[in-house]
Parts: C-alpha cells; structure tokens; sequence
C-alpha cells in the first residue's frame, strides 16, 4: 500500500524560523512533521527515538553541533537519509563541505511553499535538488588541463560533446539551458546526461559535480 504521507524531521536552532517553515511544510498535503530539533546533538537523538523519516530539513549553522557534521554522522549511521540543507545566502562556504556530508539537495532559508515541494519531491525521486544561484556558487572554474582532457578521454571515454555537457552541468546549467547553448534538443542534452552518469558511475547531477571536483575537472 503506498505510504499516505511524507514524514518528515525539522532542524533548526531559531525557534521562529521553525514555527514559520513549520507553518509553510503544514500547508503541503503529503507532509506530516514528525519531529523537530534545534541543533544536530538533538537531531541525531532525535532519529534514535522514531521512525526514518523519509525527509530531512537540516540548517546548516546552529550551536553545539552544526549541520555539516550532523549530516556526516547521520548519513553513515544511516546510509539511506535524505536530508536536504537549509541554507542561507551567504553560507556559500559551507555548500561544498555539506555535499561531501552527504546532502540530498539546498533549499534557501527565504524559498516559498512551492519551491520546499519541488526540492522534496526531486530527492524523494531519488534526484537531487541544487538551485542554479547555489551550484554556481559552489563551481568557480572548469579545468581544461590537457592531463585533465586525456584522463576525461582514455579512462572514462567521454566524448567531445559529453564533456561540453558536463562543464555545463557543473555550472548549473539545466537541461533546457544547456540545449540552447549548443543548438540541440533537451532529448538529447538528457541523453548526454544519462551517458555521463554511467561512464561515471554516479547517480545524479550533485554526485556528477562531486566526481568532477575530486577528478580535478573543475576548480572550486
């Protein structure tokens, strides 16, 4: 029988921001809160106490333990989370390092109802959610090193077309955008994208951006 509602776990150490997002998350039909916490300590308690949530919502900064090293801890203890940062515009210096934490997905602390349904659903889909203003925070520059360009070609076979695609990507570029870019379809950019993820080896756009920075491809 497919599961009625979305549970979902709130964690931020402001207690009017909470009883706002709380009161946006209460107007989305699928959702059902099932617990709150003001700081990572408390979240991981938290989660030994209930059942999985399907969902997390976890701010970044708070006091006593912060978000980057409660996704670390929560996302090895329990590898199948989904926790999508909650952040701020200026917490740019944080975005990389909760990526490597484990993070589903950014949503802005000032995003509306409609943007938290988007993120949520995207992750639940097994996708990940990275806002174009947050991924081009995060990506500076693409490297073209020719060692770089040989490694692209002769160890995971891209082609000339798939590597232009994945510098695009990199810099967030959607679908739709990256087909404007270089006069072809979106069928065929997702083609392109498909062929990526699998002579990579990763799953999903934010694991495509990781494999790029730890190959050297882009500089952040």
């Amino acid at each position: 029988m497919k599961k009625q509602k979305i549970d979902l776990v709130l964690v931020d150490d402001h207690n009017l921001f909470r009883e706002g997002i709380s009161y946006l998350l209460s107007q989305i039909e699928f959702l059902n809160i099932v617990g709150e916490a003001s700081n990572g300590k408390e979240f991981l308690t938290l989660l030994e106490t209930i059942e999985m949530p399907d969902i997390v919502l976890l701010d970044i900064t708070m006091p006593e333990m912060n978000g980057i090293e409660a996704c670390k801890i929560a996302t090895k203890k329990y590898p199948g989370i989904n926790i999508i940062a909650l952040s701020m515009n200026d917490e740019q210096e944080y975005y990389f390092q909760m990526i490597q934490a484990g993070a589903r997905g950014f949503v802005l602390k000032q995003s509306g109802k409609e943007k938290l349904k988007e993120a949520i659903n995207e992750v639940l889909n097994g996708g990940s959610y990275f806002p174009e203003d947050i991924l081009r925070k995060i990506i500076f520059k693409f490297g073209t090193d020719e060692s770089v360009e040989n490694q692209l070609e002769s160890q995971f076979g891209l082609t000339k077309r798939e590597k232009e695609v994945l510098a695009l990507l990199c810099q967030g570029f959607t679908n739709a955008e990256i087909a404007d870019q270089l006069f072809l379809s979106a069928k065929t950019i997702e083609g392109h994208r498909a062929n990526l993820l699998s002579k990579t080896g990763t799953k999903n756009s934010a694991h495509l951006v990781m494999f790029a920075i730890k190959k050297g491809i882009i500089k952040i």
